[in-house]
């Protein structure tokens, strides 16, 4: 079986194709000629998943699915959720991004935070959703160089490593992400 997963993050991409059984294809946006940058304008995170596979589908006319993950801090009002990516503003990266959520957290003491993960499937003609969600604490430091985006600053409940610290196996396990694609590989089984 052939599966568009609907990502331009080539790290997304090598994470959820470590995790998918030999029996799923999985192509890229890249691989079926789709370099548009795909709108993420809902305003929650199952919106923008569905957002990005209603677009492969019609485009397209390919099965597909897409994720949208948002980084939820308790004090912060579950901010930056749906914005996690652009949280800095115009011309965002993982570093910026970084500065801004340790700035504003900077007197703060519930560093109390989930990742939350959305999984929208567009497959035979049904669309389905799976949630993931890995609660953590805020460090005030960086710890690590493997992963991406918050992972240097966000240690999971139970564990004395930060995503960037950990194998991308560990992270998969326990992470978000994984738990969300475990739902998603469970409906094919």
């Amino acid at each position: 079986m052939k599966l568009v997963f609907a990502t331009h993050n080539l790290n997304k991409f090598k994470e959820v194709q470590s995790l998918l059984p030999s029996n799923i294809e999985l192509v890229s946006l890249s691989d079926i000629g789709c370099y548009d940058d795909i709108p993420e304008t809902a305003d929650t995170i199952q919106g923008n998943a569905l957002l990005k596979v209603a677009y492969v589908k019609e485009k397209y006319g390919l099965d597909c699915f897409a994720d949208d993950t948002g980084l939820e801090v308790r004090s912060l009002n579950n901010a930056p959720g749906v914005y996690s990516a652009r949280y800095s503003g115009p011309g965002a990266n993982a570093q910026s991004n970084i500065h801004k959520l340790l700035d504003n957290m900077s007197d703060i003491k519930d560093r109390a935070a989930r990742f939350k993960t959305v999984i929208a499937l567009d497959y035979n003609g049904k669309q389905l959703l799976f949630e993931g969600i890995c609660p953590g604490t805020i460090l005030s430091q960086q710890r690590g160089t493997k992963g991406f985006g918050y992972d240097p600053i966000f240690l999971p409940n139970g564990k004395n490593q930060t995503f960037a610290e950990m194998s991308l196996q560990e992270k998969s396990t326990i992470g978000h992400r994984g738990k969300a694609m475990q739902k998603l590989m469970a409906h094919f089984s």
